[in-house]
């Protein structure tokens, strides 16, 4: 086990700790622990902090569920910081958001990186707050059947050009059928951990069975 001692806490014994969703590299909130809470963190693989505010262990996700199963700990190059990587099973944040870091408080010229929790994020924002003008708007608005009919003429888009075998138009193609696949996602109340679990859960399933249950 790692050498907790080695570490440099502060005057409080406390340590930082960045945890990041593992798939996304997505920041979900920043906390602290100390040598008893980063030692319950490894031996549970489940992440817990050290409670400012009321003075104990917090084992994240206790009382509401939300765990966060620990992927690795690593410690920054003056090992007075923690990046924990974690899976999580519910937002991470106490007001039920996926992330403690939901205001935007500058934007530089450079666009945000993409990513797919990020695209939900906006197209569950398009479906609840809806916007004039906005094809996102007006697919929600259409309902299920109009998704269901995009995503079948994208599908279509996608076999057309990969039988081509015109590479950069497959890339846009899929682009597009992903996108309205997510859009259903969101119409059905699937999220981006629903699938992801379910795509963890496959690699369990005997071949054979699956073989069966394809004929």
């Amino acid at each position: 086990m790692f050498d907790i001692s080695t570490l440099k806490f502060d005057s409080r014994g406390l340590i930082p700790a960045v945890v990041t969703e593992s798939g996304t590299g997505k920041v979900l909130t920043v906390a602290y622990m100390n040598a008893e809470s980063l030692k319950v963190s490894m031996e549970k693989g489940l992440t817990c902090f050290w409670s400012r505010s009321r003075g104990e262990l917090w084992l994240k996700g206790e009382t509401s569920g939300n765990y966060q199963h620990i992927v690795s700990i690593t410690a920054d190059c003056d090992r007075d910081a923690l990046l924990v990587e974690v899976v999580k099973d519910g937002p991470a944040c106490h007001t039920g958001s996926d992330s403690c870091f939901g205001e935007n408080v500058y934007t530089g010229e450079q666009p945000p990186a993409f990513t797919f929790s990020g695209l939900m994020d906006m197209l569950s924002d398009r479906r609840n707050n809806p916007k004039e003008g906005s094809y996102t708007s007006y697919l929600f608005d259409k309902g299920t059947d109009k998704i269901l009919k995009k995503l079948g003429e994208e599908t279509a888009e996608v076999i057309i050009a990969a039988k081509d075998n015109d590479r950069a138009n497959t890339i846009y193609e899929l682009s597009d059928l992903l996108y309205h696949a997510m859009v259903l996602m969101v119409q059905a109340g699937i999220s981006v951990d629903d699938i992801r679990a379910e795509m963890a859960s496959r690699h369990v399933i005997d071949r054979k069975v699956k073989q069966e249950k394809m004929k």
